[in-house]
């Protein structure tokens, strides 16, 4: 009996000891466990915070160079950008609108012309858009008095038609050519200021002309950037206005001579 109780001790004691020891080694485990996934999770937040930067890099650094430029002179060729590209984005939508098929025009209004006469020809020109078919309907309305009536016609509006595609179009013109003058204006400003820095301070240190310098070459930065930004769509704008000017004389042309076959074929 003594026996069996000192087996049950010894036992329990045992046990005793192998749970204490399991729990020190989890208890001496934990630390560097728990360093490992704090160490981890900081590699992987330090990773997310670099391809953050990364994606976000070019933003933050515009934005940050734009407000050391200053909100004066900034800010007006910011506006300069943005009414520059508004007037070009609705001339391209206009200009895109105005374009139509030249050829598939003439051949309908032919076609009219020769199976329903003069108002059938007008009729195909009321149901299409654009300045060409704005011409042929000038030219077909003045078709009953004379061939040179119907041809001064088509000269007249042609001359209304191309205004309306250059309407506007100066404007772009003009801050393309003010963008980089208000730049340059910055960059004289901020030299002046420099020079104030430095006769106030009777010393010619670096640290008192640099940031008068900064503003000044981010002024002139930013000024170009706008005026080549705004030359390219003002090139494709003129790209466009020349393209349809070209088709209109062409269709002007076809007219007259749509025109003066229609005229002999009555007579015959």
């Amino acid at each position: 009996m003594k026996r069996l109780f000192s087996i049950l001790v010894i036992a329990a004691i045992m046990v005793l000891g192998a749970v204490n020891l399991n729990a020190a080694n989890s208890v001496n485990t934990l630390p560097g466990a728990t360093v490992t996934f704090v160490q981890q999770d900081e590699e992987a937040a330090a990773a997310d915070e670099v391809g953050e930067e990364e994606s976000a890099g070019f933003h933050q650094e515009l934005k940050r160079r734009f407000i050391e430029g200053g909100p004066g002179f900034m800010g007006i060729v910011l506006l300069c950008l943005i009414l520059g590209l508004a007037i070009a984005i609705e001339r391209i939508i206009f200009l895109n609108l105005s374009t139509t098929n030249t050829k598939k025009l003439a051949q309908d209004v032919e076609d009219a012309l020769n199976s329903g006469g003069v108002e059938a020809a007008k009729e195909v020109c009321r149901n299409t858009r654009g300045p060409v078919a704005s011409i042929y309907y000038q030219g077909l309305d003045r078709a009953d008095e004379s061939i040179e009536a119907a041809e001064k016609a088509v000269v007249a509006y042609g001359g209304v038609q191309m205004g309306q595609l250059e309407k506007n179009v100066s404007w772009v013109s003009l801050f393309i050519a003010l963008a980089p003058m208000l730049g340059f204006m910055g960059t004289v400003i901020g030299m002046i200021q420099a020079f104030d820095r430095i006769e106030a301070a009777g010393d010619m240190q670096p640290s008192l002309v640099a940031g008068g310098i900064k503003v000044a070459l981010l002024t002139t930065v930013f000024g170009l950037i706008v005026a080549i930004i705004l030359q390219i769509f003002y090139n494709y704008i003129i790209a466009k206005i020349d393209s349809i000017v070209n088709d209109m004389e062409d269709a002007s042309i076809l007219l007259i001579d749509m025109l003066v076959d229609y005229k002999n074929k009555k007579r015959i």
